[in-house]
């Protein structure tokens, strides 16, 4: 019998082996934004999303996949299910527990580095400085252990979180996030978010 997070992993990865193939058979529904992929993620894994932010599915977490899974259902299927609501962010701080506690065993390692994307990206997710370089330092480190074509997706993955830190370094915050979760975005944030590139 397989295990119970193997449905997501096989929705999310699909059955490709290199990195290239697997970003470019899954980009549309990893970045994209479409009410047909929310949906389905709502309609095969909201139940399970929804055990997961209240505190659920913690065993998941005693090897590397189930833990993979997890941090999914916590950072990524929210923002899907969840999308233009507060509710998008609610698990974050613990999906930001969650990889910490995974990084420690060295659980990262014994994943595929297409599959590492998801867990690093937790933490370019996060309003927080700290957290953002480690991110970057994180995503470099795939970049130099990738060689041919497959190098360049991580490069990009790389070039997202370098963004992301450069908007934490100036406001502290995401502010593109600010009109979602109530907050009142200041007059440089304003003119910024008028601008290219503002929002991912």
């Amino acid at each position: 019998m397989s295990a119970p997070w193997q449905p997501l992993l096989q929705w999310w990865f699909g059955s490709f082996e290199s990195p290239n193939e697997i970003a470019a058979d899954k980009g549309t529904l990893w970045f994209g934004k479409r009410d047909s992929q929310d949906l389905e993620a709502r309609t095969r894994f909201g139940g399970q999303v929804e055990q997961a932010l209240a505190g659920e599915l913690t065993e998941w977490a005693q090897c590397p996949e189930g833990w993979l899974a997890l941090v999914l259902l916590l950072d990524q299927l929210p923002r899907m299910i969840y999308r233009d609501t507060p509710k998008a962010f609610s698990g974050d701080l613990r999906a930001q527990a969650l990889v910490a506690q995974g990084i420690a065993a060295d659980f990262d390692r014994q994943l595929r580095p297409i599959q590492r994307v998801f867990i690093y990206l937790v933490f370019e997710h996060c309003e927080n400085l700290a957290v953002q370089n480690e991110a970057v330092s994180r995503f470099l480190d795939l970049v130099e252990q990738q060689s041919g074509a497959d190098r360049a997706v991580f490069a990009d993955n790389l070039d997202y979180a370098e963004r992301h830190q450069k908007i934490i370094a100036r406001f502290g915050r995401f502010p593109h996030r600010n009109a979602v979760l109530g907050r009142e975005s200041t007059v440089e944030e304003i003119e910024f978010l008028s601008g290219p590139g503002s929002r991912f």
